[in-house]
């Protein structure tokens, strides 16, 4: 039984990762999980300089799934490479580091920062809702995406995954326009734009108003999007949203993509993703599935 995938030339030994932001980059959950036993741990989003994030309360909760309004704190890349880099060299896994920026530079200052480092595959973040200025432009305009996509080819080392946002009319033009400007694979979705209102005090729950709906209640958005997509570009895709189990992660696979991602179920289950990697192995010994790759895309 196989459960090998290769995304961009870079073989994972299965195709089970976390989802950026909800796993830090695993120091906590490796009390929980066996990052050994993941395809790779992909990285909260990191700047070049440290942002301090929107202004709490940035969190609640909503049916079937949760709002966030982090605005991607972190501490800048320079302390990223010295502590969690670091800490993941012990480990046999693909790294993938999800790079945040607010201008086509700031990106690329992390993209030249993290070329001689062990790091697999660089995850570009341009389409996070909760972040005003920058981002969220370059994930919902073509022409933003197909140029930051261009300039971070040029610089970068690693194969480069441009993330795609779902808050767009059409998400196959702007998978084209990723894979255009040569990026190497796609993941998707980000989180879906929402809002929240306390009736009771007459005020937005979220300081930022609106923050990204992440959980269980996306996941048909997001298989739509990925099987959509899969039919509209050449190049592979990293499917998220709303995945808590193998099952679900199976229709990922089976809707087109090559690996997926687990999130907001990493906050409810710890042992989301390790638990995700055995059902995944005990339905393809239930089927008979000799390769994963067969189940890649097998619907049309």
């Amino acid at each position: 039984m196989n459960t090998k995938v290769t995304i961009a030339g870079v073989e994972f030994k299965n195709p089970v990762m976390t989802a950026s932001g909800t796993f830090g980059s695993g120091m906590e959950y490796s009390e929980f999980v066996d990052l050994n036993k993941l395809g790779a741990v992909v990285t909260k989003g990191v700047a070049n300089v440290p942002w301090a994030g929107n202004p709490t309360p940035r969190v609640a909760e909503t049916y079937g799934g949760m709002l966030n309004a982090i605005g991607l704190q972190n501490p800048g890349i320079d302390v990223f490479i010295e502590r969690d880099l670091a800490f993941l060299k012990d480990y046999d896994t693909n790294v993938i580091v999800n790079v945040c920026g607010k201008t086509v530079e700031d990106y690329l200052e992390v993209v030249d920062k993290l070329a001689d480092t062990d790091v697999s595959m660089l995850e570009i973040n341009v389409s996070c809702p909760n972040v005003k200025e920058g981002a969220i432009a370059f994930g919902q305009k073509a022409d933003a995406l197909y140029n930051i996509t261009s300039e971070i080819k040029k610089h970068a080392k690693q194969p480069v995954i441009m993330k795609l946002s779902p808050n767009v009319t059409d998400i196959t033009e702007m998978a084209k326009a990723a894979e255009a400007a040569g990026a190497d694979a796609l993941s998707m979705i980000n989180t879906i734009t929402g809002m929240k209102i306390d009736i009771h005090k007459r005020k937005f729950v979220l300081a930022n108003k609106t923050g990204g709906m992440s959980g269980p209640a996306i996941k048909p958005v997001a298989v739509r999007m990925v099987y959509q997509t899969a039919q509209a570009v050449k190049i592979p895709i990293i499917g998220m949203g709303g995945i808590s189990n193998a099952e679900d992660a199976i229709e990922f696979l089976m809707a087109g993509a090559s690996g997926i991602a687990v999130g907001a179920m990493n906050f409810i289950n710890p042992y989301a993703t390790e638990e995700i990697v055995a059902g995944i192995e005990a339905y393809m010994k239930q089927y008979r599935v000799e390769n994963i790759t067969d189940l890649i895309g097998c619907v049309r």
